[in-house]
């Protein structure tokens, strides 16, 4: 059991890219009758739950900054997605959004941030917000900067080869965990946790 400075518990977490891992990649998703969950993710998640990890998503949207959708739209996508959760059984705990790109967008969302991952600011602030011990953590992508955002932020981190995955598989480092999809993340993860 880790604690921080006043002797409190620190939390597990699997942090989480959304589109690609917990949902079918569609580019810029946005339109919740758009939304559908690969196969086999609501229990996959439930299953990590009732093994004791947080779940925060954390997502780069940069569809936002593009004017493609309102901040508003994806916040009702992720009620959308938790409202089905619940269905199954399990909730996930945060939903940490970058709606920046460092291009495109007006002064709010265009330029640099620290939050867009690769960098690990979403991470970081979801650390302090939920008492998260990061070296007992995970995140889960499907994209090389989720996989660096997951490291910067001292976490262990996962490929999924679904979404983008398996484009990127040949240029993740070597120390890094492939598995095919989210329900392959979880039984690795669980796995550990046995051993």
């Amino acid at each position: 059991m880790v604690a921080d400075n006043a002797g409190k518990t620190l939390q597990r977490a699997v942090f989480l890219d959304r589109d690609g891992v917990i949902n079918v990649e569609k580019g810029y998703l946005h339109r919740i009758e758009d939304f559908e969950f690969l196969p086999g993710v609501p229990l996959a998640l439930r299953l990590l739950k009732e093994a004791g990890f947080l779940l925060v998503v954390v997502t780069n949207q940069s569809g936002v900054a593009r004017g493609y959708y309102s901040l508003e739209t994806v916040h009702e996508l992720h009620r959308h997605l938790q409202s089905e959760l619940v269905v199954a059984g399990v909730t996930i705990d945060g939903f940490y959004i970058c709606p920046h790109h460092p291009e495109h967008g007006s002064a709010d969302s265009a330029g640099e941030c620290n939050c867009r991952k690769p960098l690990p600011g979403m991470i970081e602030r979801a650390i302090s917000d939920f008492r998260i011990d990061p070296t007992r953590s995970y995140l889960i992508g499907d994209k090389l900067s989720d996989i660096e955002a997951g490291r910067a932020a001292g976490c262990r981190s996962l490929l999924v080869r679904t979404g983008y995955g398996a484009a990127v598989v040949q240029s993740v480092p070597q120390d890094v965990t492939i598995v095919d999809d989210l329900p392959a993340a979880a039984r690795f993860i669980l796995g550990e946790e046995i051993s």
